[in-house]
């Protein structure tokens, strides 16, 4: 069941609406559990005290334990303005999803001054602001924000009802298979932060904090597609004609990417990962990769994801169990989002010198730098209509922590993600995904792939890794959101 909560005029009944309706779900507007009384108070302009909304929260409990006693997943509204009142509607009701539709004092008065035919007055909405106590990270709210049509805001809960891991049940009653397609999922929490890690090649699903998903992954019922979260072990990015020679010998991968004659992303974004440990916040997933055709080598693999104060920090580590020296690159391949509809007007910065020129195959064809080219993200811009498929390098880094910092930030420039890039990282892959297979997934994020070589270094050499028998490499990138909640 959802919850969608806010002040009068943030839009819930359009939303739940278009929500139920895509759902096929049963809803209720808050405003017809009001009694006659509370309706003529409200029309007068009287705000409401918390004795008259008392019996019609209890209205709203009643029926959604009707619906949740058949077992009917459903969508239902209320302003909810208090914490008192949340919990008055979601305790012993551990099922139901908490929305939060989030918009500005500015945005809303504007709305309700073009509303018609409603018996709110725009005149109680200073009440309204005055007793809001907005969720906090411990209610875990998906918080929505409302400066976009109402088919964006709907689409925009239904995506985060698919990344929803936690409650297979809800993930069933949205039409998702109970056998996910992308076997286990490992959720991990801290604070008002959420992770999910999956059992297909160990990839990121979902990362959100204090409600606001900041990666455009997928959900447990939906395959990976477009390499979203992935780990790209052991080479990232592509390798023409998957042939290579290291240690005297020719060596031929499977051609992964055959419409350019490629192979792409290594080997082992298509195999099960084992969950190794788990605590509340910290999960650590591993796998061999064994000697086979094209890569006959030995090595054992493991991603640690962990959620603390500073955010989400990741660790890729491989060791060479083998007896012979192995080449070895990795990566990693999530999409940022800071929840526009295209990522055009998202402001970018990623602080680097240096790009890497492609051919049509996404070959390597020189480097040269960015100063005065379209390419140029030292400073914060917006993206724009920009194809980015971009490898940058010369990254500039914090001169304490050794970090660069690749920043994804929402148009207003008061709230983003940043993806930071540390140890084992010379590398940054900038991708608008502008060639996608699917349509609809076409830059609505943006691929921030940490890597330690470029494209094509089992051929060329460049920062390729060689790791001895016994030797070890560690590839550690995060996420940290920043701006209000």
């Amino acid at each position: 069941m959802l919850l969608l909560i806010g002040v009068a005029g943030s839009g819930k009944t359009t939303v739940a609406r278009l929500v139920a309706d895509r759902l096929g779900w049963p809803w209720r507007d808050a405003d017809e559990f009001h009694s006659p009384a509370n309706h003529a108070k409200m029309a007068a302009g009287q705000p409401l005290t918390d004795v008259d909304r008392g019996p019609w929260l209890d209205a709203i409990a009643a029926w959604m334990d009707q619906e949740i006693e058949a077992r009917r997943p459903a969508v239902v509204t209320c302003s909810a303005l208090k914490r008192a009142y949340r919990d008055r509607l979601l305790a012993g009701r551990p099922g139901v999803r908490l929305v939060y539709l989030h918009g500005s004092p500015e945005l809303i008065r504007a709305r309700l001054a073009a509303r018609q035919g409603h018996f709110f007055p725009a005149g109680l909405l200073d009440s309204q602001f005055a007793d809001l106590e907005e969720p906090g990270p411990d209610e875990h709210p998906w918080v929505v924000e409302i400066d976009r049509s109402p088919e964006d805001v709907a689409d925009t809960v239904l995506s985060l009802l698919a990344a929803d891991a936690e409650d297979a049940e809800v993930a069933g009653e949205a039409g998702e298979a109970a056998a996910s397609p992308t076997g286990e999922q490992w959720q991990v929490r801290h604070g008002g932060q959420r992770a999910v890690v999956v059992q297909l090649g160990g990839a990121l699903a979902h990362y959100e904090a204090d409600g606001r998903a900041l990666l455009d992954g997928f959900g447990p019922g939906s395959p990976i597609t477009g390499g979203r979260g992935q780990l790209l072990v052991p080479w990232p990015n592509r390798l023409g004609d998957g042939r290579y020679r290291f240690g005297g010998q020719d060596l031929q991968l499977p051609l992964t990417e055959p419409e350019k004659h490629n192979a792409i992303h290594g080997l082992l974004r298509w195999t099960p990962w084992q969950l190794l440990t788990r605590t509340e916040d910290t999960v650590r997933v591993g796998t061999t990769l064994f000697p086979q055709p094209g890569y006959p080598f030995l090595l054992e693999v493991a991603a640690e994801y962990r959620l603390g104060p500073g955010g989400l920090e990741v660790a890729v580590s491989a060791a060479n169990t083998g007896g012979v020296p192995a080449p070895y690159g990795v990566g990693q391949h999530p999409y940022l989002t800071v929840g526009t509809d295209l990522v055009d007007t998202a402001l970018l910065t990623v602080p680097a010198r240096y790009r890497l020129r492609s051919d049509d195959r996404g070959m390597p064809a020189g480097q040269e730098p960015v100063e005065g080219t379209p390419y140029d993200f030292r400073t914060a811009r917006p993206i724009g209509d920009l194809a980015l498929d971009t490898a940058f390098t010369g990254l500039d880094r914090d001169p304490d922590d050794g970090r660069a910092v690749v920043r994804l930030a929402h148009p207003s420039g008061l709230r983003g993600v940043d993806l930071w890039l540390g140890e084992g990282t010379r590398y940054v892959q900038v991708y608008t995904g502008d060639t996608l297979a699917e349509p609809g997934r076409r830059r609505r994020g943006v691929a921030v792939e940490a890597m330690s070589c470029p494209a094509d270094a089992f051929r060329s050499g460049t920062d390729l890794t060689v790791l001895e028998p016994g030797a070890r490499h560690v590839l550690r990138w995060g996420l940290t959101p920043w701006g209000p909640s």
